[in-house]
């Protein structure tokens, strides 16, 4: 089934020059973290327990997928959190993994190309069970909401409290890894060291086991990335890095 996400889910802004991301961030600190090459899903749990998991789709309407979500290999089916959380990953499948269920394919023109479309078609699968046996992985990227129900007072009156993360993007990181989620890997940067950070990136892609395909800075202060607002296309408290197109002679 369909279903439309309470806020849309925009792209991010782009762009292959370091010297933009130091501009973009300025004064500010930053999370710079691996720009993970899979499926965008929304998790929702309540009371600890998983409820429901929609993939992105085209940003305003999603797919329910919250069966297949829990047969993927690290999404924890309860967590010590008893209240409303909902949160944002990508579905991947690792290299090994996707190499790994290409040889078991017999026939060569249905193996698939890259693990990316390996995962789409993992998660959207009718059938469960085929997605528990592709080894698919979800890495927290985003929490977009935390409420409990918080002093007597406001339970009596049905009210809920956002759970507090001192203005911090890595506080939030921290306390979903504490939940049991695995957090995408970040580095704290400023833009002074925003070049060495995005080199450090650089060396260790050959030997990531996940795809990427960039990078992605994110504001760490959440009422200063919030107050950016967004234009119509993009959120303006994070940016997206791509690595330049590598250039090869062939003969």
């Amino acid at each position: 089934p369909k279903e439309n996400h309470p806020s849309p889910m925009l792209s991010l802004d782009k762009t292959k020059e370091v010297a933009q991301l130091q501009s973009f961030l300025g004064d500010q600190t930053g999370l710079l973290s691996w720009k993970l090459d899979g499926l965008t899903i929304v998790l929702t749990y309540e009371n600890g327990v998983l409820a429901k998991a929609v993939t992105r789709g085209n940003g305003i309407t999603g797919e329910v997928v919250t069966q297949n979500a829990r047969q993927f290999e690290n999404i924890p089916a309860q967590i010590s959190f008893k209240g409303h959380l909902v949160l944002r990953g990508e579905a991947v499948i690792s290299y090994q993994d996707f190499e790994k269920i290409n040889e078991e394919n017999p026939d060569a023109d249905a193996k698939y190309k890259n693990p990316r479309n390996l995962c789409a078609g993992s998660v959207r699968q009718l059938n469960s069970q085929v997605t528990a046996g592709r080894h698919v992985q979800f890495i927290a990227f985003a929490l977009v909401e935390a409420t409990e129900n918080g002093s007597e007072e406001n339970k009596d009156a049905g009210e809920l409290t956002a759970v507090d993360f001192h203005n911090s993007r890595e506080d939030q990181f921290e306390w979903l890894a504490k939940q049991g989620f695995d957090v995408v890997p970040y580095r704290k940067v400023t833009a002074t060291t925003l070049p060495e950070e995005v080199l450090w990136f650089s060396d260790h892609i050959e030997t990531n086991e996940l795809p990427s395909d960039g990078l992605v800075l994110l504001m760490d202060d959440i009422a200063y990335g919030e107050s950016l607002g967004r234009t119509a296309k993009f959120p303006r408290n994070a940016m997206a890095f791509k690595w330049k197109d590598e250039t090869a002679e062939t003969t």
